[in-house]
C-alpha cells in the first residue's frame, strides 16, 4: 500500500489510476469541481507543455522518451503539489517510481472497468490512443490484464461499470471522506 509521507490526509493529491478510456479524465474534473481543487490530467499536461498531441509524440520521439517526460512530471507533482487531483495515462502506473511517487504522497483510487464493459468503449477511444493502433482485441485484451498487476497496489477502487461518472465521482468523495474521519 505505501508509506505516507508527512503531508496530512487533507492535503494530499488524489490520484485517479486505471486502464486508458476508464474515465480518469470526466470523473477527476468532477471530484476536482466538488472538492474545490485543481485538476491535472497529465496527457494534457505533457501535451501543453510539448505542444504536441501524445499520438505525435510517440511518433516523433518515441515511447521511451515519452515515458520518461510522464515519469518525471508526476514524481514532481506528487511530491511539490497538494490538493490536486491528478489524473494519470494508462499506462503510466506501470513505472515503478510513479507508483512509489503516488503511494507515498498521495491517496491512489482506481477507476475499475470490467474487461466486457471496456470492450464496448473500444471504438470511441481507439483513435487517439498510440499503444492500441493495429492491434487485435485478443493484443488489447493481453495489455488490459498485463496492467492489472501494477492497478492492484492502491488504497482505495472503485468499480465504475454501470455507473455514470457523477455516481463514481460520489463514490470517490465518499472513500476520500471515510478516510479523513479515521
Amino acid at each position: 500500500m505505501g508509506t505516507y509521507c508527512n503531508i496530512p490526509l487533507r492535503e494530499r493529491n488524489i490520484v485517479l489510476i486505471g486502464f486508458m478510456g476508464v474515465g480518469k479524465t470526466t470523473i477527476g474534473q468532477l471530484v476536482a469541481k466538488k472538492l474545490y481543487r485543481d485538476f491535472i490530467d497529465v496527457d494534457q499536461e505533457i501535451e501543453k507543455r510539448h505542444q504536441m498531441s501524445i499520438p505525435a509524440i510517440f511518433e516523433q520521439m518515441g515511447e521511451d522518451y515519452f515515458r520518461k517526460v510522464e515519469r518525471e512530471l508526476i514524481i514532481d507533482l506528487c511530491t511539490n503539489t497538494r490538493l490536486k487531483i491528478i489524473s494519470l495515462g494508462g499506462g503510466a502506473y506501470l513505472q515503478e517510481e510513479v507508483r512509489k511517487a503516488c503511494l507515498s504522497h498521495g491517496i491512489v483510487v482506481l477507476l475499475d472497468l470490467s474487461w466486457e464493459n471496456w470492450k464496448e468503449r473500444l471504438p470511441s477511444i481507439v483513435h487517439d490512443r498510440p499503444l492500441l493502433k493495429n492491434k487485435t482485441l485478443e493484443e488489447i485484451m493481453q495489455l488490459f490484464e498485463q496492467r492489472k498487476q501494477a492497478y492492484s497496489q492502491h488504497h482505495y477502487r472503485v468499480a465504475t461499470d454501470g455507473l455514470d461518472p457523477e455516481t463514481v465521482a460520489t463514490r470517490v468523495m465518499e472513500l476520500i471522506r471515510e478516510r479523513d474521519t479515521e
